[in-house]
């Protein structure tokens, strides 16, 4: 008989699948937010909604970021706003290590656990942030799963 996938192996395929929605090909980023193994929102990196994206407009650089994007984190925090749905006591699985402000609003949303995929280059304070809160960063690599195989 064959394994089912774990908790993790299942958010960060999740997360992995998500990602490929993204808009802007400078990073696919995929997030998804979980509370008692159950999957509240999920996010991936694009432009505003009715707005172009990058793969309409091109990238809107400054500082060497592209300022065209919401980022995946932010993306499904916002959907849990727009829901009324409390992040509270909730983890997020991620492709990408979060960026400062997306860490930032991670911890001020309640987010006890982050877990990612990619270490695309840490912020060392937001680093500093996730210990100082007492919050949980791992790092966490999916085998690949194919759609439609066992």
């Amino acid at each position: 008989m064959e394994q089912r996938l774990s908790w993790q192996d299942y958010f960060m395929a999740n997360a992995e699948l998500i990602s490929k929605r993204s808009t802007c090909d400078r990073a696919y980023v995929g997030a998804v937010l979980v509370k008692d193994n159950r999957i509240i929102a999920t996010g991936y990196n694009g432009g505003v909604s009715a707005t172009d994206n990058c793969d309409q407009a091109g990238h809107y650089m400054e500082d060497g970021h592209c300022i065209r994007t919401v980022h995946a984190e932010m993306n499904a925090l916002i959907q849990c706003a727009k829901e009324g749905i409390s992040t509270d006591g909730t983890e997020i699985y991620v492709t990408h290590f979060p960026c400062i402000n997306c860490t930032k609003a991670l911890l001020q949303a309640g987010i006890t656990k982050i877990t990612y995929k990619a270490n695309y280059n840490p912020h060392p304070f937001a680093i500093e942030l996730m210990e100082k809160k007492g919050v949980a960063y791992v790092q966490h690599d999916v085998p690949v799963i194919l759609l439609g195989e066992k």
